[in-house]
Order: structure tokens, then C-alpha cells, then sequence
């Protein structure tokens, strides 16, 4: 990493003092063997990690917390299924928009200001919900809550300009990046329902909306870790980068395999024990990411695109025991394989996309995942209703698995990138 230059006058230029800062420097320093430990020796990431899992951590209440929300105001699951799929929808199309304004103008420039009208989208809904306001509404209310910035990409790319350079070390962040997402979705939920249920139907939306706001906030204060501002290239739309729309179509079929075992695992369970054996796939991700990020050597993405697929066998297989411990072990292993397809997949994306685009790249891959994880849950519940056995349902992330690895293999992906 460069050294800051010491021999610079004390009263710098205008001009040298809007120069972007160098990346800081440890190389003077005893570093721990513990590669996460070595992470966090960088100052200033403890910092921006801290603001950032507090912004992410609603991510996984928002969902919950609205259904329950409006179910309980309404009295209909099916308007508050539809009020948040809208939302979802909205946030596929604004997210990459959003993300390229990041990539112009800084985090912190856009960060904030976006994410004070996405607190305002989810605050007009919680109102709208309690004053019992008509159902077209809460579509308008929740519309404005697309603005909601891609926090995750933007800590990723954080750490890819501190780390340049250091490929070991970016596979480390990537995979505690992952490790956080996984965390967050297993805690959220179980957050959210306990507000709601402990206290007010709103509750979880509320405190959702205020830790959301407070973690960007924080997040965007910690200037010293923000990359600056790349210059722009002629290069256009991240799209037109050789190998990423093969990819993003394997992020879309891997959304599917999250999407339909989320829906068909809580049809099958069909009860309060739902929630604790599904955060048991995400608890599997969590711990396989960690070690992942340990590993000194990394897997092609064919090679986990192929783990997966045989992974998510394992709750199909046991579903016919009809035993609730046999399901949740199987989730558990079904998630080992998940957080090391997603790191790999994220740092193939980081190698495609140019640095002045790379928090739209990220994002480009996000919206793909949720465009999968949307088809996937209109799959599985059509499964669901439909189907002689909810069991059946478990067929669906195995066959979308079978066809991001297909797909992996026949476009060369993985190899294009590495190249």
C-alpha cells in the first residue's frame, strides 16, 4: 500500500488538499495471524464496519415487520404480500440508479440524502398502517422506500480500496462481508417479530427505520475509509463488460434457490417454529463463510455453483420423514454451501466492473438476486397451493441450482474472469 508523503508543507495547497487520501498504511505494524484480526488492524475499519451492520441489520426486519404490520391493520396477508413485493420491484429498477450516483458523487454525498427518503417511504407506511388508511395507500407509501442504498456493496467497495493489492486479503473481506449479510438475515426476522409481538404491531418497523438511518449515518461519517471518486470511462453501462450479463443470469437462477426454499420451507413447517429452522440455512451460510474467508486458496464458482447443487438435496431428501429436527439439519447443511458461492460470485463482479462502476456492478448483481429470489417465491408458492405434498417444493432450489451451474458452465463465467 503507498505511504503517506511526509514531506508535504503544514499548510498544503486548495489543490493537494482535495487530492484523494491515500490508503492507510500498516505495513509498519505486527499483524495478527488471524487473517479477520488483520481486517480490522486497517484503521478505520472498525469504524465503517460497526456504522455498516447497524444500516444492514434492518434488512432482514423491514420484510417481517411490515407483513405483520399490515396483516394486522388489514387483516390480509395477501395485501401485505403484495404491498412488498411492490416495494421489492421498486427497488430492482431505482437500486443500480442509485448505485451509479454513489459512483459519481462519493458515499457520502448520495448515501445519506437517499436513505433519509427511504426512512421517510417505510415512516409514511407504519402511518399509513396505524391510521388504517386506504390499501392503495400503503403501495404509494412504501414506493418511496426504493431509495434505499445498496450499504453492503458500498462497505465491499470499501474495502476493496483499502485492500488493493492484497487479492488474500479482499477474499477475507469479501467473505466477512457475506458472513455479516447472513447474520443480519438470521437476526433480523427474529428481531422484528419479537417488537411487533412484545409491544405493537409497528414496533418492528419503527426500530427497523431508526437503526437503518442511524447506521448510515454513521457509516457515511467515516470519511478517512470512503474510496474517491474514480474518473469516469468511456466504458458505459457495467453491463457491457465482457462476461457480466452470463453472470448476473447466474445470480438471477441463484436467487431462485433462495426465493423457493424460503416459501417452501415455511409451507411446509406451516407454523411458529417456521422462522427459527429456516434461520438455521442462513446460520450454515454464516459459519461456512467465515471458514471460507480462511481458506488460502479459493474455489472456482463452477466448483461452488456445484456444492450447492448437491447441498440443497439434503432438505429434499430428509423432507419425507416429515421430522422437524431432520428438516432443520438438512437447511443447516444445505447453507454451507451458499456464503462461499456468493463471495466468489461477488469477487468475480469486482473483477469485471470498472473501479469508477463498482458500486453499480455490485448492485447489478443484487438486483439480479432479487429478481430471482421474487420468481423463486412466486414458484414455490404456486408449488405450495398446488402440489399433492409440501415436500414436493424442495425439488425447486435443487432444479435452480442444476441451472445456475449449467448456466456457469456454458457461458465460461468463472473462467473469463480469472483470466
Amino acid at each position: 500500500m503507498p505511504h503517506p508523503d511526509t514531506t508535504q508543507p503544514p499548510h498544503p495547497s486548495p489543490a493537494s488538499a482535495r487530492a484523494p487520501r491515500p490508503a492507510p498504511d500498516v505495513s509498519a505494524r505486527p499483524l495478527p495471524r488471524n487473517p479477520y484480526l488483520r481486517l480490522f488492524a486497517v484503521p478505520g475499519t472498525r469504524a465503517f464496519t460497526a456504522g455498516n451492520l447497524i444500516a444492514r441489520l434492518p434488512a432482514g426486519m423491514f420484510g417481517v415487520s411490515e407483513v405483520i404490520m399490515i396483516s394486522a391493520a388489514y387483516d390480509s396477508y395477501a395485501l401485505a404480500g403484495s404491498v412488498t413485493a411492490t416495494g421489492l420491484v421498486a427497488s430492482a429498477v431505482t437500486a443500480p440508479w442509485v448505485a451509479r450516483l454513489v459512483d459519481r458523487h462519493g458515499q457520502a454525498r448520495i448515501a445519506v440524502p437517499a436513505a433519509a427518503v427511504a426512512a421517510l417511504g417505510h415512516l409514511a407506511l407504519l402511518l399509513c398502517a396505524h391510521v388504517h388508511a386506504p390499501a392503495w395507500t400503503l403501495f404509494c407509501a412504501i414506493a418511496p422506500a426504493a431509495t434505499t442504498p445498496n450499504t453492503g456493496g458500498m462497505s465491499r467497495a470499501r474495502w476493496a480500496h483499502l485492500l488493493r493489492g492484497d487479492a488474500a486479503a479482499l477474499h477475507t473481506a469479501n467473505a466477512f462481508e457475506q458472513a455479516a449479510d447472513e447474520l443480519c438475515f438470521m437476526l433480523g426476522p427474529v428481531l422484528a417479530a419479537v417488537l411487533c409481538s412484545a409491544l405493537f404491531p409497528e414496533a418492528g418497523a419503527l426500530a427497523a427505520t431508526v437503526l437503518f438511518l442511524t447506521g448510515v449515518l454513521l457509516f457515511a461519517a467515516q470519511r478517512a475509509t470512503e474510496p474517491p471518486v474514480a474518473p469516469r470511462t468511456a466504458a458505459g453501462s457495467p453491463l457491457r463488460a465482457p462476461g457480466m450479463v452470463p453472470l448476473l443470469a447466474v445470480f438471477l437462477a441463484t436467487g431462485a434457490i433462495f426465493g423457493s426454499m424460503e416459501v417452501t420451507t415455511l409451507a411446509f413447517v406451516d407454523g411458529p417454529l417456521a422462522g427459527p429452522v429456516l434461520a438455521l440455512q442462513a446460520a450454515g451460510s454464516c459459519a461456512a463463510g467465515l471458514l471460507y474467508g480462511r481458506a488460502r486458496r479459493t474455489a472456482a464458482l463452477r466448483t461452488c455453483l456445484a456444492a450447492m447443487t448437491l447441498l440443497m438435496a439434503a432438505p429434499l431428501l430428509v423432507s419425507g420423514t416429515g421430522s422437524l429436527l431432520a428438516l432443520a439439519a438438512g437447511l443447516l447443511v444445505a447453507g454451507m454451501a451458499t456464503a462461499p458461492t456468493m463471495v466468489t460470485g461477488m469477487a468475480l463482479v469486482q473483477r469485471l466492473t470498472p473501479p469508477s462502476q463498482l458500486n453499480e456492478g455490485m448492485t447489478l448483481a443484487v438486483t439480479a438476486l432479487l429478481g430471482g429470489i421474487a420468481a423463486g417465491s412466486a414458484t414455490a408458492g404456486w408449488t405450495a397451493d398446488h402440489a399433492p405434498s409440501p415436500a414436493l417444493g424442495f425439488v425447486l432450489p435443487v432444479t435452480a441450482a442444476a441451472l445456475a451451474l449449467a448456466l456457469c458452465a456454458a457461458t465460461g463465467v468463472g473462467r473469463r474472469a480469472r483470466g
